[in-house]
C-alpha cells in the first residue's frame, strides 16, 4: 500500500506542477495532496505544524493567483471599474479555457478602465498590462509553491 500511495504522491506532485500552466487543474491543492498521501506512508511523517503550513501557503497562493490581477490594477492607479473588469476578466477566463485565464484579466480591465477615462489610452493599457504582470506573478507564485512540495515529497521518498 506504502508504494501505491507513494506513487500517487509523486502523481499529485508532478500533475499539481503541471496544473500552474493547465487552468483546469488546481495545482497547489493537487500538489498539497501529493504530501497528504505520503504522510499517510510509512516513509515519511510531517508535522502537524508542516502540514498546517503547507495547507497556508497553498491557500494563500491559490488566492492570490485570483485576486493579484484586481489588486495591482488599483495599485497602478486603475479606477474602481478597471478593478472590476480584472476581477470579472479573471472569472469569465475560467470559462475561455485556456486563453480566457491569460487575457481575461488584461481585457477586463482594458474595458472597465476605457469605460471609467475614454481619453486617457495610455494609461488604460499601463493598468491592463499591470494585470497581466499579475497573471504572471501568480502562475509563479503557484509554481514556486508546486515545485516546492515536489521537492519536500521526493526528499522524503527517497532521502
Amino acid at each position: 500500500m506504502d508504494t501505491l500511495l507513494s506513487i500517487l504522491a509523486l502523481l499529485c506532485c508532478l500533475t499539481g506542477v503541471a496544473g500552474c500552466f493547465l487552468p483546469v487543474v488546481p495545482g497547489p491543492p493537487v500538489a498539497y495532496l501529493g504530501m497528504l498521501l505520503v504522510h499517510w506512508t510509512g516513509y515519511a511523517h510531517f508535522s502537524g505544524e508542516s502540514l498546517a503550513l503547507w495547507a497556508v501557503v497553498t491557500g494563500a497562493v491559490t488566492l492570490a493567483d485570483y485576486l493579484l490581477p484586481a489588486w495591482i490594477t488599483g495599485w497602478l492607479g486603475g479606477s474602481r471599474q478597471a478593478t472590476r473588469g480584472a476581477a470579472i476578466g479573471t472569472l469569465a477566463g475560467l470559462f475561455l479555457l485556456p486563453w480566457g485565464l491569460v487575457l481575461g484579466p488584461f481585457a477586463g480591465a482594458l474595458i472597465g478602465e476605457m469605460l471609467h477615462d475614454r481619453s486617457d489610452n495610455a494609461k488604460a493599457f499601463r493598468v491592463a498590462f499591470g494585470s497581466f504582470l499579475a497573471f504572471i506573478l501568480g502562475t509563479g507564485l503557484k509554481l514556486a509553491a508546486c515545485i516546492a512540495m515536489t521537492v519536500v515529497v521526493v526528499r522524503t521518498m527517497f532521502l
